[in-house]
C-alpha cells in the first residue's frame, strides 16, 4: 500500500475516534444530572465559545509553524486531559477549565487536519483526490458524532465518571494514531529561522493573502453565515421538537436522523465537482429555507425532515467551500487560513445565536 493511502487511512481513523465521544456529546445532560442549573450550564457554554474564539487562529499558526503532526498530538492529549478534569472537578470553575481545554482540543485539530491531508496529497501530486477525502472525512465525523448523540441515554445511565472514562480510553487510542502520522510541513526551507520569526512571517503572509484575495474572504463569509444558520437551527430543534409533540424518548433517534442528512450531503458533493459553486450555494440556501419553513406547520415529523435537509445543505456546501479554499491558499499558511474560516464561523454563531433563538420562539 502506498504511503499516501496509509496516511489517509490514519487520518480517517483519527476522525472516527475524535467523533466518538460519549461524555463530550452529552456534557450538557451530564452536568444537569450533577445538579448544575441551566443558567450555569449556559455560562459554561459561553466560556467554551470564548476560549474557542480566542484559540482558533493561534492554533492554526502553531500548526503551520511548529508542525501539523505535533499539533494533532497536542489536540488529542488536550481532549484526554479535559475528560480527566471533568471526572475530578467538583467546582464550577473546575468544570469551566475542563470545558475550555476541550475547546482548545477542537481548535488544535481544526485547520490542522485539513492542512495535513491536503499537503500530504500535494506531496504526491494527488491534490485532485482532496475532494473525495474531504467529503468522506466529513461523512465519517457526522456519523460518529450522530452515534454519540444517539447514545446520550447510555451516558446518563452510566454516569459522568464512567462516560468520561470511556472518552479517556478512546482519546488515548487517538493519541497513538496521531503519533503514527506522517508530518508534512512547508517550512523545511526555513528550519534555521527562529520560531518567533516564523510566526511573524506566517501572520504577515496570511494577512497579505486575504487582502489580495477578496474572493477568499467572500467564500469564508458565505460559508460561515449559511453554516451558522443551519447549525443553530439543528441546535434549537433539540428544544423545539418536544414542544411540537415529539416524545422525549424519540429525540435521540431524531437527532441522529438529522445528522445522517449531514453525512449524506458531505458524501454526495464529491459527485458535483464540476458544478459551479454559485449553484451549490443556491441549493444549500433553498434547503435551509425549506427547513425553516417546515417549522410553520407545527408537525414534529415534518420538522425532522426539515432538519435533515438543513444538515444536508450545510455539509453539501461546507465541503465544497473547504475544497475551493484549500485550492486557493498557499501551503505555508494553510492551517492558519483554514482556522480563519473557523474563527469567522464562531463570530457569526455568537451574533446569530440570540437572533435565531428569538425567531424560533416566535415560530
Amino acid at each position: 500500500m502506498s504511503k499516501i493511502k496509509i496516511q489517509l487511512i490514519k487520518l480517517y481513523s483519527l476522525t472516527t475516534l475524535e467523533s466518538l465521544s460519549l461524555g463530550g456529546a452529552s456534557w450538557v445532560a451530564l452536568l444537569a444530572a450533577r445538579g448544575y442549573s441551566i443558567a450555569k450550564i449556559g455560562v459554561i457554554e459561553a466560556i467554551f465559545h470564548c476560549v474557542s474564539l480566542c484559540g482558533e487562529i493561534p492554533s492554526g499558526l502553531a500548526a503551520d509553524v511548529l508542525g501539523r503532526k505535533r499539533t494533532m498530538i497536542a489536540s488529542r492529549v488536550m481532549s484526554v486531559l479535559s475528560a480527566i478534569a471533568m471526572i475530578f472537578s467538583d467546582s464550577f470553575w473546575g468544570i469551566a477549565v475542563a470545558v475550555g481545554m476541550n475547546a482548545l482540543s477542537y481548535n488544535m485539530a481544526s485547520g490542522t487536519r485539513e492542512a495535513l491531508a491536503y499537503d500530504s496529497l500535494k506531496k504526491y501530486n494527488k491534490e485532485a483526490d482532496y475532494n473525495k477525502f474531504a467529503s468522506t472525512e466529513m461523512m465519517i465525523y457526522r456519523i460518529g458524532s450522530g452515534l454519540s448523540t444517539l447514545f446520550a441515554g447510555v451516558a446518563l445511565y452510566l454516569g459522568y465518571k464512567k462516560a468520561y472514562s470511556i472518552d479517556i480510553s478512546i482519546g488515548c487510542l487517538s493519541i497513538l494514531v496521531a503519533l503514527l502520522l506522517m508530518d508534512v510541513t512547508a517550512y523545511d526551507a526555513y528550519k534555521n529561522e527562529s520560531v518567533t520569526k516564523r510566526f511573524k512571517d506566517c501572520i504577515v503572509s496570511s494577512v497579505c493573502f486575504l487582502k489580495k484575495n477578496p474572493k477568499a474572504i467572500m467564500l469564508i463569509a458565505i460559508n460561515s453565515l449559511t453554516g451558522a444558520i443551519a447549525t443553530l437551527l439543528l441546535f434549537f430543534l433539540q428544544a423545539k421538537l418536544p414542544i411540537l409533540g415529539l416524545h422525549p424518548n424519540w429525540l435521540g433517534p431524531a437527532l441522529f436522523i438529522m445528522q445522517l442528512g449531514a453525512a449524506l450531503g458531505a458524501k454526495l458533493v464529491q459527485y458535483f465537482s464540476r458544478t459551479r459553486f454559485i449553484k451549490i450555494i443556491a441549493i444549500s440556501i433553498t434547503g435551509i429555507i425549506f427547513a425553516l419553513a417546515s417549522l410553520l406547520f407545527k408537525n414534529p415529523y415534518l420538522t425532522i425532515i426539515g432538519g435533515f435537509i438543513a444538515a444536508f445543505s450545510d455539509d453539501f456546501m461546507q465541503v465544497r467551500a473547504d475544497i475551493i479554499l484549500n485550492d486557493m491558499i498557499p501551503s505555508e499558511q494553510r492551517a492558519t487560513l483554514v482556522s480563519v474560516c473557523s474563527f469567522a464561523f464562531s463570530v457569526v454563531m455568537i451574533i446569530l445565536s440570540p437572533l435565531m433563538g428569538m425567531l424560533l420562539d416566535i415560530i
